[in-house]
């Protein structure tokens, strides 16, 4: 079914485990909107506010929202390649959003977000990849309200092969960290990361290796963190 069909290919999918999980594996690159503003990250971009932006495509949303109404399963969990969460990367009263992830797609978001926060699907998890970053966040329905609710949680995860060593964490990242109190974790190393999941409790152990540029590296687990059925928002371990 993934084979291209002209300028085509259909890569979202949808996988059930038993009981366990849906796994709604998405495609945030073919259906897109192009990116706004045509910057890296910007502070003035009212263009990614536009209500008919879509990351998904209308087809796909329709598609992930119907599954996730229909789910019975105890994890609902979004597989997906750039960062979900909210990341405003000025440290101080300004704005900087990367404008090739969920934050250049803003109306998007909101409608995935308040989709969730009203059906309310069982435990929503979002998997990402893209940012060659270990991250942890809380999933709120409104980023910028301090008291809105977290409604399900993300975890992206770094590289094992990409160019460097990679560091603990980058000195942009510190910088910014305040400036998004639902970031639980963000971490810069080389590795993978574990995921235990269970009817009542999952849990992702972050692997990393503090250098790749040279053989026999050690690996060490540097942040372990749960998420109870039923409560949203990750918990360190």
């Amino acid at each position: 079914s993934g084979r291209p069909q002209r300028n085509s290919m259909n890569l979202y999918r949808r996988l059930q485990y038993g009981s366990l999980a849906d796994i709604h594996i998405l495609d945030t690159r073919q259906y897109r909107s192009d990116q706004p503003c045509e910057r890296e990250k910007s502070t003035a971009c009212p263009e990614r506010l536009r209500e008919d932006r879509t990351m998904l495509g209308v087809a796909q949303e329709r598609w992930l929202m119907d599954g996730l109404s229909r789910s019975r399963a105890s994890w609902n969990i979004l597989a997906q390649q750039v960062l979900f969460a909210e990341v405003d990367r000025d440290p101080g009263s300004g704005e900087a959003y990367p404008l090739d992830k969920w934050d250049g797609y803003f109306a998007a978001r909101r409608r995935l977000l308040d989709f969730i926060a009203s059906r309310k699907p069982s435990n929503p998890v979002v998997l990402t990849g893209d940012s060659h970053q270990n991250w942890v966040f809380d999933v709120k329905q409104d980023f910028r309200r301090e008291q809105s609710p977290i409604i399900a949680t993300e975890f992206g995860g770094t590289s094992i092969s990409s160019d460097g060593d990679g560091v603990d964490m980058r000195p942009e990242t510190a910088r910014y960290l305040p400036a998004n109190p639902h970031i639980k974790f963000a971490n810069s190393q080389r590795g993978y990361v574990r995921m235990k999941v269970g009817k009542k409790l999952w849990r992702s152990d972050f692997r990393v290796v503090p250098f790749i540029t040279r053989p026999d590296a050690p690996i060490t687990t540097r942040a372990s963190f749960v998420v109870e059925s039923g409560r949203p928002g990750a918990i360190t371990a």
